[in-house]
């Protein structure tokens, strides 16, 4: 399936759990839900990825997760905050950098209206620099 054509199932299925659940649960139960829309519509989804990390040759077991890798191909981050702050969208961008995906969602399900809490992030080419890492796609209607 073609990436544009994920990323709207993505979208919507993000619509669907939101519709559903509605603000003001923890990101686990928004995980877990949307995983699950996302199986029912037939897209492979693995939870709890693990970011690997290697510094200078050295691999570091720093623990860190991906919350949702669909068609192995598109990262998804999911949170519940009041609002998305600079430090998530960086963290969403140093896992596509170091998983090799170049497409992600920030998704934050705290929201009133779940379009308002959406980002989709594109990894640009190398060399990688935390001030020229994104360019903004449109958001996804």
């Amino acid at each position: 399936m073609e990436h544009d054509s994920v990323a709207r199932q993505i979208v919507d299925a993000a619509v669907t759990v939101h519709r559903y659940l509605g603000p003001g649960l923890l990101e686990s139960v928004y995980e877990q839900c949307l995983a699950s829309e996302l199986g029912v519509r037939g897209l492979s989804v693995t939870r709890q990825v693990a970011v690997p990390v290697v510094y200078r040759d050295v691999r570091v077991d720093a623990g860190f997760r991906m919350d949702l890798v669909v068609n192995r191909s598109i990262v998804i981050e999911i949170k519940a905050s009041d609002n998305l702050l600079p430090v998530h969208k960086a963290q969403l961008l140093t896992y596509l950098k170091l998983s090799g995906y170049r497409l992600g969602f920030l998704m934050n399900f705290n929201v009133l209206r779940i379009r308002d809490g959406i980002r989709r992030l594109v990894l640009t080419s190398a060399p990688w620099r935390l001030g020229d890492l994104a360019v903004p796609a449109q958001r996804t209607p």
